[in-house]
C-alpha cells in the first residue's frame, strides 16, 4: 500500500513537470517579443540640373554640413547667356514696333489690328526673355535644404546629362529607423509611438516616434497560411529619431517597443 501510495505520488510529480514544461514552452511561442533587429536608412535628396552641362565649380565636399540656399555647384552658361543677349535685343525691337504703331494709333493713322499685333509681339519676346533669364539663373545651384553632403557624382569638367544627380544631400530629418514586426505584434504598434533604439557604439536613451506602418505584410503573396506560416508574416514599421546626427545610415539596430505607449493607446 504505502509502495503504491509512492508510485503514485511520483506519477503527480512527473505529470505535474510535464504540465510545467508544455505551459512554459506555450508561453514562450505565444510571448509577443518587445525587441526586433532593424537598421537605419536615409531619404536622400538628389540634386540634378535642369539641362545637360560641364560643371564648371563645386562649392562644396563630401561630408561639408551646408544651409538652405548655400551655393553647391555651377555649371557653364555661355550658351544660357548668349540667349540672354538675344532675346534683350528681341525685346528692344519689339517695344520700339510697339512704340509705334501706338503713337499711329494715338494720331488715328494706324489700325487697331497693327497695335494689337505689336503688343502681343512685345509680350511673346518679354516672356522668352524670362524664360532663358530662368534658364541662366539655373545654372548655380543652391541647397534646397540644410543637411549633410554624402557624395559627389560629377567633377568640375565633366559633362553632366540632363536629369543626372551631381550631388545627393542627407538632411537630419530624412533619417528613420526600419524594422519588422510579425503580425502577432501588429495590433500593439501605433503611429505615433515612441521606440527605444540601441545600436553598437550609438548613444545611450535613443528614442524614435513611429510615422509608417505598413499595410502589408513582407515578403508572402496574399494567400491562406497555416498557422506555423502566418507566424512567419512580418510587417515594416519606420520610426524617426529624435537625435538623428547620433545614428549612421545602414547601421544594424535592436528596436524596443515601450509597454506605457502600448497601455496609454489601450485606455483610449
Amino acid at each position: 500500500m504505502k509502495m503504491a501510495n509512492g508510485r503514485t505520488v511520483v506519477l503527480f510529480a512527473v505529470a505535474a513537470l510535464a504540465l510545467a514544461a508544455v505551459t512554459f514552452a506555450y508561453v514562450r511561442q505565444t510571448t509577443a517579443p518587445s525587441e526586433f533587429q532593424g537598421w537605419v536608412e536615409a531619404e536622400l535628396l538628389f540634386i540634378s540640373p535642369d539641362e545637360a552641362g560641364r560643371v564648371d565649380t563645386l562649392s562644396v565636399r563630401e561630408g561639408d554640413v551646408v544651409a538652405a540656399g548655400a551655393p553647391l555647384f555651377t555649371l557653364d552658361a555661355d550658351l544660357q547667356r548668349a540667349a540672354v543677349a538675344e532675346n534683350e535685343a528681341a525685346v528692344v525691337n519689339a517695344r520700339q514696333s510697339y512704340d509705334r504703331a501706338k503713337a499711329l494709333l494715338n494720331k488715328a493713322v494706324g489700325s487697331q489690328k497693327t497695335f494689337d499685333e505689336a503688343e502681343a509681339a512685345l509680350r511673346s519676346a518679354e516672356a522668352r526673355l524670362n524664360s532663358v533669364r530662368t534658364r541662366l539663373e539655373r545654372r548655380k545651384m543652391a541647397s534646397p535644404a540644410a543637411g549633410t553632403i554624402q557624395e559627389i557624382y560629377f567633377r568640375v569638367g565633366e559633362m553632366v546629362p540632363a536629369g543626372r544627380s551631381i550631388i545627393s544631400l542627407l538632411p537630419p530629418g530624412n533619417v528613420k529607423v526600419r524594422f519588422f514586426v510579425p503580425q502577432a505584434v501588429l495590433p500593439t504598434v501605433h503611429i505615433g509611438d515612441t521606440v527605444s533604439v540601441r545600436c553598437d557604439g550609438c548613444a545611450k536613451d535613443l528614442v524614435a516616434s513611429i510615422r509608417f506602418i505598413s499595410a502589408q505584410a513582407e515578403f508572402t503573396p496574399p494567400v491562406i497560411y497555416s498557422q506555423e506560416e502566418r507566424a512567419r508574416l512580418v510587417f515594416r514599421v519606420e520610426a524617426w529619431p529624435e537625435h538623428p546626427e547620433a545614428l549612421r545610415v545602414g547601421q544594424p539596430a535592436t528596436v524596443m517597443l515601450r509597454p506605457a505607449a502600448g497601455v496609454s493607446h489601450a485606455q483610449k
